[in-house]
């Protein structure tokens, strides 16, 4: 598979796979579990969390009725917490039962939960989004470990790319349509966010969009540009360091993981949510690994509670 010019780092050894041809509908949310040495991702539309090995063995699903935003999974046991269409969840992944914890916008019809990621304490930080991508009725949340829920911002469109500085002081954020992605002083005690600041612009031009995010252990945050095909790394100033072109168009997240965590996971779409957003090629919906790189990322926390 071709590499672009401007791929820097680790040119000559860089392989871009298809480990898991399962044709989610709107794959998302990636999440490898270091403890079990597994990877978790979602199908948002049609409902379904997924999970395989390293090297894609192993398949599982489970259905959760609804659509699904993101998921993490929880500090002990076969547990997770799910932010699906109607509220937050804890899920017991043996026997499949859904347990509400709070529904932020039960007086948002159109509205539903979105992505979302753990902090360096255990913290589920998630946003929603409006359904039809053309509203700022939406919010950012967090979700403690009592299960107490505190708004972090709002005015959002769609919620996308939460994740953290490896320190875990400053918070990525962006709203999909907005351009640009945000960081935020992040008070790693408290969970409180303040002074929200332009990051980095995201380059519109060839139509794509702002998505999935995560940060590796060089502090350089990596982001899924939906409908443009493109994963972009930038700098911990902002700065475009790096693009890689993905074989398919409407790549959607991303993360670190295997062993060692230095191979990406790239989930995609096989059908876009909306009219107006492109087609794509064969492998639309595949789950994608990428090595060679160079880089490792950050091992994900899970929920504490």
């Amino acid at each position: 598979m071709p590499i672009p010019h401007n791929n820097k780092k680790g040119d000559n050894t860089m392989r871009i796979e298809v480990l898991v041809d399962v044709k989610t509908t709107l794959g998302e949310g990636p999440v490898w579990d270091v403890e079990q040495q597994r990877l978790y991702w979602i199908d948002s539309a049609d409902g379904r969390i997924l999970r395989c090995t390293e090297d894609g063995r192993e398949l599982r699903a489970w259905d959760v009725g609804q659509k699904i935003g993101s998921m993490a999974l929880r500090h002990s046991g076969e547990q997770a917490i799910v932010a699906l269409q109607n509220g937050v969840h804890l899920l017991d992944l043996n026997s499949g039962e859904l347990a509400l914890v709070i529904d932020p916008e039960p007086a948002l019809p159109n509205n539903r939960l979105n992505d979302g990621k753990v902090d360096r304490q255990g913290r589920f930080v998630f946003g929603s989004m409006d359904t039809l991508e053309d509203s700022a009725s939406a919010k950012l949340y967090r979700l403690d470990a009592d299960l107490s829920l505190h708004t972090l911002d709002e005015g959002i469109i769609v919620s996308n790319g939460p994740c953290w500085s490896p320190a875990g002081d400053t918070f990525y954020f962006c709203d999909t349509w907005s351009g640009e992605i945000w960081a935020y002083d992040y008070d790693p005690a408290s969970g409180a966010v303040s002074n929200r600041r332009t990051f980095a612009k995201v380059d519109t031009s060839g139509g794509g969009a702002a998505d999935g995010c995560t940060v590796d252990a060089e502090g350089c945050l990596w982001q899924a540009l939906v409908y443009a095909g493109k994963l972009v790394r930038y700098t911990p100033d902002g700065q475009v360091d790096r693009i890689i072109q993905m074989p398919v168009k409407k790549v959607t997240s991303l993360t670190f993981g295997g062993p060692n965590l230095d191979t990406l996971f790239v989930t995609s779409m096989a059908k876009p949510p909306l009219p107006r957003f492109p087609a794509d090629g064969q492998q639309r919906g595949a789950l994608f690994a990428i090595t060679g790189l160079g880089v490792q990322g950050i091992a994900e926390r899970r929920f504490a509670s």
